[in-house]
């Protein structure tokens, strides 16, 4: 582990909203939100009223009655994000892209051409600045975690540097929130033990957080509570799942909600597993309750998969399993789907009708390789018409999807 602050976190501010106002000078401290029935992104003026990304197009215009929807130019937000990952590649080469507007950097080997990291990330935001004319906050830490932390402090628009003689003092008074993996119902669950800010967590037994959040989140999140963070800069990553996610508000728990949900997203990560030749052998899926308990399920199969439909009908029968297990939740918020253990190299294997029951869910029977042709042909016909030109019927005559597929593709990625 580093012992001294050579890691850089960088973040674009407000990314999406930021471009809309740079595209558009009229826009510009104005409260802003990109998107339509839900906002995706918000300017900072509208998260000055509340509005925040993920919320209901309805709801925000409450908080923020003067509030300004924008439609989008997703080309210019991939255009800038990789113009402004590029200005930190040109100082060192150890960049990890984690999104399109954040990335990690290790800036130990290249001091001695650019001089101290304060320095190089002076120059990275300015650069940033005078180049893109976009906002971006860095943090400069001894570890990930972190910097990661000490560029959200920075925001907007700023700068943060860790001195490691006094990190422990700096992390400690920091509300709880601010650590990776601690979402509204972690930090609900930490409120109920009275523990709100980072130091409050440090002191906590390690036996009390792991029965509160389970073995390995509570093990984790004491480690880093202490700054104890070994994860390097990867460089290149490699995908190791793929996976999409829709909040549907609160739905009831019934089939013909969750099926046309799991189909779409299924469609989503299927096309994306096919395009880059990556099938996976584990299905995982996520229920969210409305009072937003989580529970998820996974399967493990002897092929990696691919095909569309057969993802689809997997991620059902999950869905089915978990609903079965909590029988007195009626409603569901959100359904995520994730395949892992993805094949860097595979062949379609041909497998002999056996006349198993699952047989059309195997990719290498005959049901199983039609699935995989008949998704090959809406692909190529996505490839050259749009993604709208083709779909499954109980997703393509269903209700309009309020966010756009462009800005799906963005945030699709890390494969």
């Amino acid at each position: 582990m580093a012992t001294t602050a050579t890691i850089l976190h960088a973040d674009l501010d407000a990314f999406y909203a930021s471009v809309e106002q740079l595209l558009d000078p009229s826009l510009r401290g104005r409260p802003i939100a990109v998107g339509g029935g839900v906002v995706l992104a918000a300017s900072y003026e509208a998260k000055a009223f509340g509005v925040r990304g993920g919320m209901a197009g309805r709801q925000a215009c409450e908080l923020c009655p003067q509030l300004i929807f924008v439609g989008g130019h997703f080309r210019e937000y991939q255009r800038l994000g990789d113009a402004a990952i590029k200005v930190i590649g040109d100082f060192t080469p150890l960049v990890e892209r984690i999104s399109i507007d954040e990335a990690f950097a290790d800036l130990a080997g290249c001091t001695h051409l650019f001089g101290p990291p304060g320095e190089i990330a002076k120059a990275i935001r300015q650069r940033v600045r005078a180049e893109l004319g976009l906002p971006i906050s860095v943090g400069v830490a001894r570890t990930k975690h972190l910097a990661k932390i000490a560029s959200q402090v920075a925001k907007p628009d700023g700068l943060l540097i860790i001195d490691p003689e006094t990190e422990l003092e700096f992390l400690h008074r920091l509300p709880v929130e601010l650590m990776w993996g601690v979402g509204p119902v972690t930090k609900a669950r930490l409120a109920e033990m009275g523990v709100l800010t980072i130091g409050q967590l440090a002191k906590t037994p390690g036996w009390s957080l792991e029965r509160l959040l389970g073995p390995a989140a509570g093990e984790k999140l004491a480690a880093l509570a202490w700054n104890r963070d070994r994860r390097e800069i990867k460089v290149r990553r490699r995908a190791r799942s793929a996976g999409a996610q829709s909040a549907i508000g609160r739905k009831p728990a019934e089939e013909h909600i969750f099926r046309p949900t799991l189909l779409h997203l299924a469609d989503r990560i299927g096309s994306r597993l096919r395009a880059k030749s990556r099938p996976g052998r584990t299905v995982t899926v996520r229920v969210r309750f409305a009072n937003l308990k989580s529970v998820t399920r996974s399967m493990t199969l002897d092929a990696p998969i691919s095909a569309t439909v057969i993802l689809a009908e997997i991620a059902e029968d999950l869905v089915r399993a978990a609903l079965a297990e909590h029988p007195d939740e009626k409603t569901i918020s959100l359904l995520a789907i994730s395949v892992s253990h993805l094949e860097e190299h595979w062949d379609l294997e041909l497998e002999l009708p056996l006349g198993l029951q699952d047989e059309r869910r195997c990719p290498g029977t005959k049901i199983g390789m039609a699935r995989w042709a008949a998704d090959r042909a809406v692909d190529k016909i996505r490839d050259r018409f749009g993604w709208d030109a083709i779909g499954y019927g109980s997703v393509t005559l269903g209700t309009p999807r309020s966010v756009p597929d462009e800005f799906r593709e963005l945030a699709e990625k890390d494969l």
